[in-house]
């Protein structure tokens, strides 16, 4: 008796086996943060870009930071002609 799932085949004595070519490729990959701190991870691409990471979050830092996203305040102010 055999059994096949959308993932993984159960073959007749229980083990699990993964379906060939179907998975992407995983790297060791290095994030970068946009304060210059990295660190290494594993990921499906080799490089990744983060703009804030946990050395810089105000969360994990106990430290406020003001963070205007591309200028939405500007733009807000001169849609309503606020000065």
């Amino acid at each position: 008796m055999v059994y096949f799932l959308s993932v993984v085949s159960l073959r007749t004595r229980g083990e699990r086996i993964m379906k060939q070519n179907i998975h992407p490729k995983y790297f060791e990959a290095v994030a970068k943060c946009a304060c210059g701190e990295s660190f290494v991870t594993g990921s499906t691409k080799k490089e990744i870009r983060v703009e804030i990471c946990s050395k810089c979050h105000p969360f994990f830092t106990g430290k406020q930071k003001f963070i205007d996203a591309g200028g939405r305040i500007d733009r807000l102010k001169k849609r309503y002609g606020i000065q």
